[in-house]
């Protein structure tokens, strides 16, 4: 099991970024979380086997059709042993 934060930059906000990752995430049995940050921005961690995080880190290249991504910045840490993806809000 390996956890994968990233934060993905570009036209990332308003193009279904969020929910299409908690879609992808799920169809390939990665768990953690996704939001917006006030920058603009996308944070995101990535749980699961490499070869499953492997997936969704090419996936957070690319992102949804309407988004561009521009740069996504990616840090290992411990996984914490989340259990399920979730979109969490905003921190404001």
């Amino acid at each position: 099991m390996i956890r994968n934060r990233v934060i993905v930059s570009g036209q990332v906000q308003g193009v279904f970024f969020r929910d299409t990752c908690r879609r992808v995430a799920e169809e390939h049995g990665v768990t953690g979380w996704v939001r917006n940050l006030p920058d603009g921005t996308v944070e995101a961690v990535f749980e699961g086997t490499p070869t499953a995080v492997g997936s969704l880190l090419s996936w957070a290249h690319e992102g949804p059709d309407l988004a561009v991504v521009d740069e996504v910045r990616r840090h290992e840490e411990p996984p914490e042993g989340l259990t399920a993806f979730e979109i969490r809000p905003t921190p404001w």
